[in-house]
């Protein structure tokens, strides 16, 4: 029997904590910092946290206040938490001893709900060896980049090259020096390959894998993988013809470039809201309208068992078809010719009204520590607990205890849906009995 700590679902955050520790330790060491002395408690706790998280949150400035050592660190607390712990910790497993747990199938399904259980050993070998294949295709080409377009060393062209290839495709949004906003701007190789890391990273292990078997036959995709990539390309499209409208005559943002620029700038901005976490136009200048919009994309968030967070676009598509059957009156929830399940609806659900209610319990408790603009504290507070990267500035001018909430924002936004998800996964089955029907009034 698994005992109380070693039970599936408190896995999982027990072992975030741990690596959240222990990078905030490694960038506590004098030899973390480019200045004098160490790091600050809180600095370096809201770091590693946003670093594990793959969130991309700073507030400090990640080129300049950290040393290559502390560059070195953030780089492999993004790449552990990238590859989450379920995996690093079945793979181990699997080297160890040969065989999987029923524990970490138990965990590993919880993650990634469109594979079979027999199939993690290897789903999980070919998921490192994808992680690796990737990244050293976007390290090569963002390294050349560098090397030949921004004519750093070839040293230095292929560290920033690794650096922002790791996180580009783990969705965590850090950037040093070479990659400022003036120049991304106007850089498009290496806009292009930000972008293609974050959405082949924001898709999720499940859909790749299927993708990699099933690329030929899309009738026989999974609803999962369905979902994902119609619900992904809808957003993406939404998202990008939305910022265009709203900032094409931004004099802060879009208006002053040229069309072309206007083109792939707004795109850009409408893959990094999925989780990305880079940026190539100030937030503060955005129009309320495309905050608004960015609100609600930052939400919703990349694929399930993804390096993206957000509540997931399978959830909110799903949610979506619930509330289209119930308009036409249709007793169940049909997508692509299959019936969902009443537990999954319910579980879909519940992720969202959770995420909704954590979000605004942490926007009030930050309005309450602060005096801050409220669309920047919700655009912060929505970055955070989606592990998208994106800000305000409002991170930063917080006081200590306001980014102590953010941090458990971004732990809670990585680690609690999945621990929900697994849990009420773990707990569903028949009750041996029902109580009579009532039907309140709703509305």
């Amino acid at each position: 029997m698994t005992s109380t700590i070693l039970h599936p679902t408190r896995i999982i955050p027990f072992a975030f904590l741990g690596g959240i520790a222990l990078g905030t330790l490694l960038l506590m060491l004098p030899a973390a910092r480019a200045g004098e002395g160490s790091a600050p408690l809180v600095v370096a706790l809201f770091t590693a946290t946003s670093a594990f998280c793959v969130t991309g949150l700073t507030v400090v400035d990640t080129a300049t206040y950290w040393s290559g050592f502390g560059h070195a660190v953030i780089l492999l607390l993004c790449q552990l938490g990238g590859l989450g712990i379920m995996t690093g910790a079945t793979l181990l497993g699997l080297l160890v001893t040969g065989r999987n747990r029923l524990s970490a199938r138990i965990l590993q399904r919880a993650e990634m709900r469109s594979l079979d259980m027999g199939d993690v050993g290897g789903v999980i070998r070919i998921v490192v060896l994808l992680t690796f294949a990737i990244e050293g295709l976007l390290t090569l080409v963002l390294g050349l980049n560098f090397l030949l377009k921004d004519g750093l060393s070839p040293r230095d062209a292929l560290w920033n090259g690794l650096f922002h290839a790791v996180s580009a495709w783990n969705n965590a949004g850090f950037a040093l020096a070479a990659v400022s906003l003036p120049g991304m701007a106007r850089d498009g190789v290496l806009l292009a390959g930000l972008m293609l890391g974050v959405l082949l990273g924001g898709f999720g292990f499940p859909v790749l894998h299927e993708l990699r078997q099933e690329w030929r036959h899309p009738a026989r995709w999974s609803i999962h993988t369905r979902l994902t990539l119609a619900g992904s390309a809808i957003l993406l499209v939404l998202g990008w013809l939305a910022t265009l409208a709203a900032e094409w005559g931004n004099p802060a943002t879009l208006g002053p470039d040229p069309v072309g620029w206007k083109l792939v700038e707004a795109l850009f901005h409408s893959v990094m809201t999925r989780s990305g976490g880079f940026a190539t136009m100030d937030m503060t200048a955005l129009h309320d309208e495309t905050q608004a919009l960015t609100w609600g994309l930052m939400m919703i968030g990349g694929g399930s068992a993804s390096t993206a967070g957000g509540i997931k676009v399978t959830t909110f598509f799903l949610l979506g078809y619930v509330a289209l059957a119930e308009f036409r009156g249709q007793p169940d929830t049909n997508i692509f010719r299959r019936r969902i399940a009443p537990d999954v609806q319910r579980q879909a659900l519940l992720l969202a009204l959770l995420s909704v209610g954590t979000v605004s319990l942490a926007v009030l408790l930050l309005l309450a520590m602060a005096e801050l603009p409220i669309p920047f504290v919700i655009f912060d507070a929505i970055s955070a607990f989606a592990t998208v990267g994106l800000s305000t500035g409002a991170a930063a001018a917080l006081p200590p205890g306001g980014q102590l909430v953010l941090a458990a924002l971004m732990y809670v936004g990585r680690v609690g849906i999945i621990t929900v998800a697994a849990a009420v996964a773990l707990r569903a089955g028949g009750a041996q009995y029902r109580y009579p029907e009532e039907r309140p009034i709703i509305g």
